[in-house]
């Protein structure tokens, strides 16, 4: 019999490592524990498993060719032992075994390991507010919830919810419950807008919108501050601002890493309670690896490490993990956080550093806002996607790409893309020449991701200058907070009339791009002239022109109607 090796966890790490250890060392004798009794399931597929998209738990636990993953199939199929409903209470360093407990039957006894894996995973965050363990409060962390959850809702148990957690998960779960279910849902998130930290205000604003469009009440700002019961069972959810009814509620305030037993056995965890490994995927101890959720990796953009508790990269690390503990050199440098949702008809979605971050990790940051069409603009069925490319002025380095976009393949493409550009450190220049397969049903001739590195360099060369989309927002709540400027709207007559009719014309201003040239005179020359167009690309042409004849009182709105029809607005005229 070959090395003895022991996987702490068998969701997403732990099973893939199990996996290609046996087909690595055939020999070794490789055994998983888990507290739970299902195992190597596709956890991210939980909200689509509880809206109806995917019909049956089991298929979250089956594999490609529908085998279910269970421990007959790990024993039969792999070679692996897989002991579920065991849980792991501690590791003995010095004499390489780990005490477990069989929860079904109470009983304890250890297990020898030459090598220990940890993939612990993570736990979600438990608020501190009355009422949390009331009956109807559930966190989205495992298939037993995720069961019970639907089965109350098929049961007719369920007519409202309140999601508290404005994340992917909170956000997913709110579609789940409105869009098959019909369930009257709100969503609350503490900070000022959804996925905070991650995407823009921009960008969460149209999430924020399309959500309320169909149906999902969304209040930002607004903490969960007690849960409200009756009789042990939950009715509502209280915040600082109003009350709400709900027959259950979901906390899916995030998440963190699972590492109790690490720090425990002495192992070096972060101030964020992440294990520490170095690339090849060992902790402090050379014996005992860990990987998935549990553990902390470093950006690659920013150089910081951090936490990225996706099944991508756990996977990813199951695998490193696996090659070394068979002797077989490997490294997992890192990663960008490339991250992207589905909220009913939009993608929205990120890889990198957002400017808030980007600015906070002390870079020259600025951001290029621009909404190109996702494939040609002559094929039918093309769509507008809204991009922000985040980059270093002073190295001109890329540090990020963002956006929202139609539910289909566009937005993940150029992503996709550009995480492989951020992984090798990709300048702007570098983004203006990223190759992209061209047909028109596709994508463009000058692809999104080009155009929005084209515009990062204009403003980099400071050939271009802009407002940004909070800032305008911020003028047309409140105009008289700007006397000195004007909105010149330079489309065609027949889409600017409109706005110069709600806003009057000391406002809004209308001049055709085709007719600048010849009656760029009749513009005013002691006000701010804020250039508007759809995409942007003809308000920046404007700009060089007046530029060119002495005229430099403007700023550029990038990404102009296109963007701003998509974020709406109190202030904005319904067409």
């Amino acid at each position: 019999m070959g090395k003895k090796i022991v996987i702490i966890g068998g969701v997403a790490a732990g099973p893939k490592a199990a996996c290609r250890l046996k087909r690595l060392l055939p020999d070794a004798d490789v055994t998983i524990i888990d507290q739970d009794s299902l195992i190597s399931y596709g956890g991210c597929g939980i909200p689509y498993y509880v809206s109806g998209d995917v019909a049956d738990e089991k298929e979250l636990r089956s594999t490609s060719y529908h085998a279910l993953r269970d421990e007959a199939f790990f024993e039969k199929t792999k070679g692996v032992n897989a002991l579920t409903s065991t849980r792991a209470l501690s590791i003995d360093r010095n004499s390489r075994n780990v005490k477990v407990q069989d929860l079904t039957t109470g009983e304890q006894n250890s297990i020898d390991y030459d090598l220990l894996m940890l993939a612990t995973g993570s736990q979600p965050v438990i608020l501190s507010i009355p009422g949390s363990d009331a009956d109807g409060v559930f966190t989205v962390s495992d298939m037993h919830k995720a069961i019970e959850i639907k089965e109350r809702i098929a049961k007719g148990q369920v007519s409202k919810a309140v999601v508290i957690g404005g994340g992917a998960i909170g956000i997913e779960m709110a579609e789940a419950f409105t869009d098959l279910w019909g369930v009257e849902t709100v969503l609350i998130e503490y900070m000022d807008q959804l996925l905070p930290r991650i995407i823009s205000w921009t960008m969460a604003t149209m999430l924020e919108k399309h959500l309320k469009e169909n149906k999902v009440d969304v209040f930002t700002g607004e903490g969960a501050e007690e849960i409200l019961t009756r009789d042990g069972k939950v009715t509502g959810v209280k915040t600082g601002k109003r009350s709400l009814e709900a027959d259950l509620v979901i906390m899916a305030a995030g998440v963190r890493p699972q590492s109790q037993l690490a720090r425990e056995a002495g192992l070096n965890v972060s101030p964020y309670g992440a294990i520490v490994v170095n690339e090849r995927m060992q902790t402090s101890d050379p014996h005992i690896y860990a990987g998935g959720d549990c553990i902390e990796i470093s950006h690659l953009v920013s150089g910081r490490r951090f936490n990225a508790p996706f099944g991508s990269m756990a996977n990813k690390q199951g695998r490193v993990a696996a090659d070394n503990m068979a002797g077989i050199p490997s490294v997992f440098k890192g990663g960008v956080g490339s991250f992207i949702l589905k909220a009913f008809e939009l993608s929205v979605g990120s890889t990198g550093l957002s400017l808030e971050t980007a600015l906070a990790e002390g870079f020259d940051a600025d951001v290029s806002l621009t909404s190109p069409s996702d494939r040609a603009h002559f094929f039918p069925t093309q769509e507008i996607i809204c991009l922000e490319l985040i980059f270093d002025r002073r190295t001109r380095r890329v540090l990020g790409l963002q956006g929202v976009g139609p539910m289909n393949d566009a937005l993940s493409a150029r992503l996709d893309a550009a995480a492989v550009a951020l992984c090798s450190g990709a300048s702007i220049d570098d983004f203006g020449n990223i190759e992209m397969a061209y047909s028109p049903p596709f994508s463009s001739a000058i692809d999104g991701i080009n155009a929005a590195a084209y515009v990062a360099d204009n403003l980099c060369e400071k050939r271009m200058r802009q407002i940004s989309m909070e800032m305008f927002y911020n003028y047309m709540d409140d105009p008289s907070s700007q006397p000195d400027w004007l909105v010149l709207d330079v489309r065609h007559t027949k889409q600017a009339t409109p706005l110069v009719e709600h806003f009057g014309e000391s406002l809004w201003a209308s001049l055709p791009y085709d007719e600048i040239r010849q009656r760029y005179e009749e513009l005013p020359t002691d006000k701010m002239l804020i250039i508007f167009c759809n995409a942007g690309s003809r308000s920046f042409e404007i700009q060089v022109f007046l530029d060119f004849v002495g005229r430099k009182n403007s700023l550029v709105l990038p990404g102009g109607f296109n963007v701003i029809k998509r974020m709406g607005a109190d202030w904005l005229p319904e067409f």
